[in-house]
């Protein structure tokens, strides 16, 4: 069984592959950004249409499924918050780890 520390070049490599997660995390962030954006956007239209006009059932329907998914962009947004939080914290045990193979 080998109980040594994994080399600064290991943690280097691992550290260029958490890296490159986060940077798809925040990619797929700003994608759901853009998905709430517009979806808040419907919400906003279908209020206003129904503001404007008489609120037909079918105006309801719409606006209560633009609501669900808007919510439901929400709820991934905020388990991609956390998937890049998760991410950032492996990277600065890494770097810490990294610190201290170069001290010894």
């Amino acid at each position: 069984m080998n109980d040594q520390a994994p080399s600064a070049t290991e943690l280097l490599q691992r550290r260029l592959t958490l890296v490159g997660d986060v940077s798809t995390l925040n990619a797929q962030a700003l994608k759901l950004l853009q998905a709430l954006a517009g979806a808040e956007m419907e919400v906003l239209r279908l209020e206003l249409e129904i503001g404007r006009t008489a609120a037909s059932a079918q105006l309801v329907r719409d606006l209560h499924e633009a609501e669900k998914n808007a919510a439901a962009i929400r709820a991934a947004q905020t388990e991609c918050d956390d998937r890049i939080a998760d991410a950032d914290r492996e990277v600065a045990e890494l770097d810490l780890q990294l610190a201290t193979a170069r001290r010894t």
